[in-house]
């Protein structure tokens, strides 16, 4: 499997060029060819090609945004008549394009961002717009929840997420998610999966900083149907995950008359590279049977000598009355490059329905 970055390449950019030939008046596919592949062009990573993309198209663009945004439906028309598929991430400079040369131009860049989500997700490239014009932007965005396309209602939806991974965090939204919940009403019924998840995903943003809130909807909208019972569900993932009472409440989640015995670490020195082995039995001593959700907690020494938790999901399913089932369960310590390992104690603990009910160590060797 390649690098992502690699998707930017001469076979790509020859193609790409080809296209815009057809479609940009007094476009020169030597010039842009020779503008694109420049000697830096190698040491890039991929947003910085995708920024790099950007700007050697700017050269051929019109400086007026306003002019520029016009030449943006044809570009797509053309693409896609040269068999270029939708949503191909290797179109990612297009919305940049916009982020980053039409962000004065508040109107040519709403309509634009709403017929180029169709192409390719421009959840990024709003984000700066919801910073600058903060409630207009999500007035638009409000309207695009109704869309017809599902892609611009999922933009609606992604697109104000108040943390969206590897994009800018909305301060405003993080505080008060107040504008986002009449998106996400509109949207928790959508009949696109695609859309749907989306939706889970703002929930479970929303829940890092108030988790009152989506617990609160997770009320009103529970039993509305099985596919808003399973938004609410994975929207809840980081309050389950973190044990918070109430929604293991909400979801019967409590550990009474539930217990781990027999709690081995297996391994209890592994070299970086290895694998931590450990086994439990998990034991439902109950008179009735019990839904238990089962997961760990790797607790990774930090730099400082501190420690830092991070949950892992082993299973959750009824258990009879009664019932001792045995898990056994490995977690690597594979070289990453998310993830820095410090040699010394680590602990493991077991959690059961958001309680830990077992904690042992183990030492990783340099």
């Amino acid at each position: 499997m390649g690098l992502i970055k690699d998707i930017y390449n001469k076979a790509f950019y020859e193609k790409l060029a080809a296209s815009l030939e057809k479609a940009l008046p007094n476009f020169h596919s030597k010039k842009f060819m020779n503008a694109i592949l420049s000697d830096a062009f190698l040491m890039m990573e991929w947003k910085e090609r995708v920024q790099h993309t950007t700007k050697v198209l700017h050269s051929f663009m019109p400086n007026n945004f306003a002019e520029s945004a016009k030449l943006i439906e044809p570009i797509v028309g053309q693409l896609r008549a040269d068999g270029f598929g939708d949503q191909g991430l290797v179109f990612m400079f297009l919305p940049d394009y916009i982020a980053t040369y039409g962000l004065d131009d508040y109107t040519n860049s709403v309509e634009a961002l709403e017929f180029l989500t169709q192409f390719i997700s421009a959840e990024f490239a709003v984000r700066p717009f919801l910073i600058k014009y903060g409630d207009q932007m999500m007035g638009e965005m409000l309207r695009m929840s109704t869309h017809e396309n599902h892609h611009v209602r999922r933009f609606a939806s992604e697109g104000s997420r108040p943390r969206l991974p590897w994009g800018a965090a909305i301060p405003t939204l993080k505080k008060d998610p107040t504008l986002i919940l009449p998106i996400l009403e509109n949207l928790k019924n959508d009949p696109s999966e695609y859309v749907r998840r989306s939706v889970a995903n703002n929930l479970n943003d929303i829940t890092k900083d108030n988790p009152a809130v989506v617990i609160e909807i997770a009320k009103n909208w529970k039993g509305l149907g099985k596919e808003t019972d399973a938004i609410i569900k994975h929207a809840c993932r980081s309050l389950l995950k973190s044990g918070h009472p109430e929604i293991l409440s909400f979801y019967g989640l409590d550990a009474n008359h539930l217990s781990v015995i027999d709690f081995n670490i297996e391994t209890p020195k592994i070299n970086i590279g290895g694998v931590v082995e450990f086994s439990f039995v998990i034991k439902n001593q109950d008179k009735i049977e019990r839904y238990i959700r089962l997961e760990y907690t790797l607790y990774y020494l930090k730099n400082n000598g501190g420690l830092a938790g991070k949950v892992f999901k082993i299973s959750e399913r009824a258990y009879p009355a009664g019932a001792e089932v045995k898990v056994k369960r490995r977690q690597s310590f594979k070289l990453i490059t998310t993830r820095k390992f410090y040699p010394g104690h680590h602990k493991l603990a077991i959690m059961v329905n958001g309680m830990e009910k077992a904690i042992g160590d183990f030492e990783l060797l340099a």
